[in-house]
């Protein structure tokens, strides 16, 4: 089968919008949002840079530190970047900020499996990785990916934090849960996290 076959690229598209609308499920219940887009609001914060400047500046160092340890991007990258990016905008554009707390945290909540779901299904068509997944990846081995995810997103929300982005309960939940639950998802849907060439 080829390594770019029809099916395995619909999946990676397929994953990726999962992936996007979890994301946009936890922007909208704003508790906090993941470690790595907390780094990079307070890259954006103190450097004076636009969001999407820093974001650029900060993905292009993920992957190339991911690049030295053999995570190469490859066209899933791209899709991941691409595709999340423009389904969370639609989503916030369909959702609004529940106005109860309960609300808000029922949709946190959801965004935890929706999330997870996105980031294996992605992951396991081995056709590359976003900035954040590569990033972790390129440290499993040694470290299993479901620790060095939560090490990199806890990282993140910490250097952002001291660099004055906001955290909340939201941050939290996804720097201890997001990891495991992604490994989880993963072994639900027997596919490999890992990528090679």
């Amino acid at each position: 089968m080829s390594r770019y076959a029809p099916a395995l690229l619909l999946r990676l598209l397929l994953g990726c919008v999962v992936l996007g609308i979890g994301v946009g499920l936890l922007l909208t219940a704003d508790l906090g949002s993941d470690g790595y887009s907390t780094l990079v609001s307070g890259i954006a914060r103190s450097s004076d840079w636009a969001f999407v400047v820093a974001n650029i500046a900060v993905s292009l160092v993920f992957l190339v530190a991911a690049a030295l340890r053999k995570v190469r991007p490859d066209v899933g990258t791209v899709v991941q970047i691409v595709v999340v990016g423009y389904t969370v905008t639609l989503v916030l554009k369909v959702l609004d900020t529940p106005a109860s707390t309960l609300s808000q945290a029922g949709c946190l909540v959801l965004a935890l499996p929706v999330l997870s779901l996105g980031v294996a299904m992605y992951l396991g068509t081995n056709l590359g990785a976003g900035p954040a997944e590569a990033a972790a990846l390129a440290w499993d081995p040694p470290l299993p990916f479901r620790w060095s995810y939560s090490i990199l997103q806890g990282g993140g929300a910490v250097i952002g934090w001291l660099l004055g982005a906001s955290v909340g309960v939201g941050t939290v939940v996804v720097i201890l849960l997001l990891g495991p639950l992604v490994d989880l998802a993963a072994r639900v849907l027997r596919v490999e996290l890992t990528q090679t060439s």
